[in-house]
């Protein structure tokens, strides 16, 4: 009788309340004739104070499911490991933490931009151009300086890809890739201080 294949591929990072009950189905992708069996095994790991990030290891799963008894040839597929985020209420409300946040954002950079344009004497830069162009002197060169002012938010929409929700292309804007590569490398970091935590617990060498 041939040995029945069980297909594996544990996912990169699940939210979860404090406190649930973890099953397989939460941590991996299952692909198997008995699918909904080991979908359902519990992963009794966590309790409600184990803090904000945990691991669950690709080992963890494995072992679960052969003490439950399920011969079979498991291949596996994917990360080792699966992070897992809980999910607690937030204190303060969505809407008005996007509200102080974009007050100060939008204080700072408009405090940026003028002492920017202090810094280079722009005022005098514009009075100049328009001199050159029209021989006149003007303490105000509006024609100039609304399109320039214009020109400052259109170039910035253009930079970071973005009309509030609406994007022009599919491209990732800078901030989406900062905040991507900020968010592998916060990954990475709890994932090689579980496995360090791990290795000191069982009296192992850290390294």
């Amino acid at each position: 009788m041939a040995t029945k294949q069980i297909f594996l591929q544990m996912r990169k990072r699940i939210q979860i309340r404090p406190g649930q009950n973890l099953r397989v189905k939460d941590v991996a992708d299952i692909l198997a004739e008995n699918k909904e069996e080991i979908e359902n095994l519990p992963i009794n790991r966590f309790g409600k104070h184990e803090g904000k990030l945990a691991v669950v290891e690709l080992m963890d799963v494995l072992q679960v499911i052969q003490r439950a008894g399920c011969p079979a040839d498991i291949r596996t597929i994917g990360p080792p490991q699966t992070l897992v985020e809980f999910k607690t209420p937030a204190p303060i409300p969505g809407w008005l933490a996007v509200a102080g946040v974009w007050s100060i954002l939008f204080v700072g950079s408009g405090l940026a931009i003028m002492n920017f344009h202090t810094d280079v004497s722009m005022k005098e830069v514009h009075e100049r151009i328009f001199y050159l162009m029209t021989g006149v002197k003007k303490s105000k060169p509006l024609i100039l300086q609304i399109p320039y002012s214009f020109g400052i938010g259109l170039g910035m929409v253009l930079f970071f890809n973005h009309v509030f929700r609406k994007k022009f292309n599919d491209e990732p804007t800078p901030l989406e890739l900062e905040v991507f590569l900020y968010q592998e490398n916060i990954d990475q970091y709890v994932i090689d201080h579980e496995k360090s935590q791990k290795r000191r617990d069982s009296g192992g060498p850290s390294g």
